[in-house]
């Protein structure tokens, strides 16, 4: 009986055979711990490390042997995949201990898209991968082990779901598809692969896609029925149809009453409806129910901190985020709403700690960046006392002029009235409005970022985050204070800011919408108005702020045209009184005015309209002056002749203009 129970034991750790491999029960190999690290060379000599590759956020460490059809057919899958998608940032790395002879055959037969590399035996043992094959390690964020599967088969199926579902958390939408679809054509009952898919599909915002896919999964037997019509409830929700999804959660939630998911949608709908008790409610519920796939447990714990980040109970907030990560250790949303409940706090080095966290697992996610970026020059701002100093006076200075309503210093004390004065432009958040959106900061960001764009242009002067920031914690002014215009104009002027620019963003199922009002602090005028669509999470922030910037321009330029005089003439320059604190940059364009004759129309005396004749591009720039070149001239032109900026549109741009919402 003892050699037939050793037989058994051997055919089931025969290479191809699935095994389950306990995830805590190795002293090397634990799920959540950083992965041992090694160096192996490939059939090229190459040297490969570990330690050197913790910038991808997602590794396939894949142990084989070549001559076992069953121990390559998940690593041929991922190679199908590596030449598809070139560009993905998937690692793989092939290692086997198979004869270098037998490798080379491999790569050259298969063409592999990875490096395949050698092992003496003493990796595959540190991992675990000596007697059961294929032993495939999936490691994550920081070089973490999330993963561990060993045998062909069952085993290389549910590896190839694991990796569509951590290529839906990494927002790889295609990819998650293509691994689902690869799953679903060997067994079209694997229900997990074909929710995965309809998930990418309805984050990838194809609704009706992923309504199709829901609906055929919720036709099989139960747990198929409570995944698709899991998966409804999510579609009706991000179609608007409220009492559709509201129904069909009531109903799941009876069938499947320790599954959170629907819990969550229940919970995103009472928020939009201003009903945030219940909401909280929801959410809790979400957080609580032991069952659930792990991206939408992490979303909810992300939303309940959202929520409680709404109420300035940071702690908790914090506590919140780092269970999201703790179950999506990708989810980068948790990362740096962790940042930003940090910074309002003041604690700006564990803010910029948890961007770069977001940066690390996506170096491509430009929120983070930005976030980063604005937390990075709040601590140099406070390293550099002298300018602290500074700020802190003017800010002071400023909110003592708010509260007395003083109005600002006046810029000239001539009475040249034609000549302009720099062009000075005020960002007050925005309001923000709906539901919850997953990402908090989305005002900070924008804010941000369309100073940078602006200040950067050179044409105008935008008040910095840091004195804005100071001034509103100092006179404590939030959200809904900033929400008044008249609120907003007070603070433009004593900034003296021409332009205030303020507005709103409406959280929508599928989107956000962005509205944007430049106010003449002067005037109270508002000279344009702009709305845009955003991505419901957020990735086309910087097209949306490009696009922004340039219509702000515009308007500026046609609306508050540079005015100077020509201070001399040389040949075919000139000099004009304005330079760069005024705006003016190379390539600036104007036209040269000549005054007309009064018109007598009906009794009154009219000004004639001014007549071009002559146009200018300017060459060089310095701080109060600039020289342009004459382009074009009716006459001769001479000092103290008038000069008005003229605005041209963009090559390729000008057909968009129309586009633009005014009021």
């Amino acid at each position: 009986m003892k050699h037939l129970a050793r037989i058994v034991l051997l055919l089931c750790l025969l290479p191809g055979m699935a095994l389950s491999v306990s995830r805590t029960g190795h002293a090397e190999i634990t799920t959540g711990k950083k992965a041992p690290d090694f160096s192996l060379q490939d059939v090229y000599g190459r040297q490969h490390t570990l330690s050197a590759m913790k910038e991808h956020s997602l590794i396939v460490l894949y142990f084989f042997d070549t001559t076992s059809p069953s121990s390559v057919e998940g690593l041929l899958a991922l190679n199908r995949l590596k030449k598809r998608f070139a560009d993905t940032d998937l690692l793989v790395w092939g290692i086997t201990t198979s004869a270098k002879g037998k490798v080379s055959d491999f790569i050259v037969e298969h063409e592999t898209a990875f490096p395949v590399m050698l092992d003496n035996g003493e990796i595959s043992a540190l991992y675990q991968a000596q007697v059961v094959l294929p032993t495939i390690c999936i490691l994550g964020p920081g070089l973490k082990v999330i993963d561990l599967f060993q045998g062909g088969g069952e085993s290389t199926e549910q590896m190839l779901v694991s990796l569509a579902e951590h290529e839906l958390q990494r927002d790889d939408l295609v990819v998650a598809q293509a691994i689902s679809r690869e799953v679903q054509e060997k067994n079209p009952d694997n229900l997990k692969a074909r929710t995965i898919y309809g998930y990418a599909a309805l984050k990838a915002d194809k609704v009706d896609e992923a309504e199709q896919v829901f609906r055929e999964v919720a036709k099989e037997k139960d747990k198929g029925e409570i995944l698709g019509k899991e998966g409804l409830v999510a579609v009706f929700a991000r179609k608007g149809e409220t009492k559709k999804a509201v129904a069909l959660a009531d109903e799941v939630e009876k069938k499947a009453p320790e599954r959170g998911y629907v819990n969550l949608v229940k919970g995103d709908i009472l928020y939009r409806q201003e009903k945030k008790e219940a909401a909280e409610a929801e959410y809790r519920k979400a957080v609580q129910k032991p069952e659930g796939e792990s991206f939408q447990k992490a979303v909810a714990f992300n939303k309940l901190g959202r929520l409680y980040a709404g109420l300035e109970n940071y702690q908790q907030a914090r506590q919140l985020y780092d269970q999201a990560v703790e179950i999506d250790p990708w989810y980068i949303e948790a990362m740096s709403n962790k940042g930003v409940a940090f910074q309002k706090e003041g604690r700006l080095d564990q803010a910029l700690a948890s961007y770069r966290q977001a940066m690390a697992v996506n170096r491509n996610d430009t929120f983070a960046a930005i976030l980063a970026r604005k937390a990075q020059e709040l601590i140099d701002l406070q390293r550099d006392t002298a300018r602290k100093k500074r700020i802190d006076t003017l800010v002071r200075e400023l909110a003592e002029r708010f509260r007395h309503q003083k109005k600002p210093l006046p810029f000239f004390g001539s009475k040249d009235t034609w000549t302009s004065r720099p062009m000075v432009v005020s960002f007050v958040d925005f309001q923000e409005k709906g539901g919850l959106a997953e990402r908090d900061g989305m005002s900070m960001v924008l804010t941000s970022r369309l100073s940078d764009l602006l200040g950067r242009s050179g044409r105008v002067r935008v008040v910095e985050r840091a004195i804005m920031d100071q001034l509103l914690a100092e006179l404590n002014l939030g959200s809904s204070e900033l929400a008044d215009p008249e609120t907003a104009l007070k603070l433009g002027r004593i900034l003296a800011a021409r332009i205030v620019s303020t507005g709103s963003l409406l959280y929508l199922p599928d989107s956000t919408l962005l509205n944007l009002r430049l106010i003449d602090t002067e005037t109270t005028t508002i000279p344009r108005v702009l709305t845009r669509k955003l991505a419901a999470n957020a990735t086309d922030i910087e097209d949306a702020s490009d696009w922004l910037n340039r219509r702000i321009l515009e308007t500026i330029i046609r609306t508050y045209p540079l005015r100077g005089f020509i201070v001399q003439v040389n040949g075919d320059q000139v000099m004009i009184n304005l330079g760069s604190n005024q705006g003016v940059v190379n390539g600036t364009k104007f036209r040269v005015l000549e005054e007309a004759e009064p018109v007598t129309y009906k009794g009154r005396t009219l000004r004639g309209l001014p007549k071009t004749v002559g146009r200018l591009e300017v060459v060089r720039v310095e701080p109060d002056l600039c020289f342009a070149r004459i382009t074009e001239s009716q006459r001769t032109l001479a000092r103290d002749d008038k000069v008005e900026e003229e605005f041209t549109a963009p090559a390729g741009d000008r057909e968009k203009n129309d586009a633009t919402v005014r009021l």
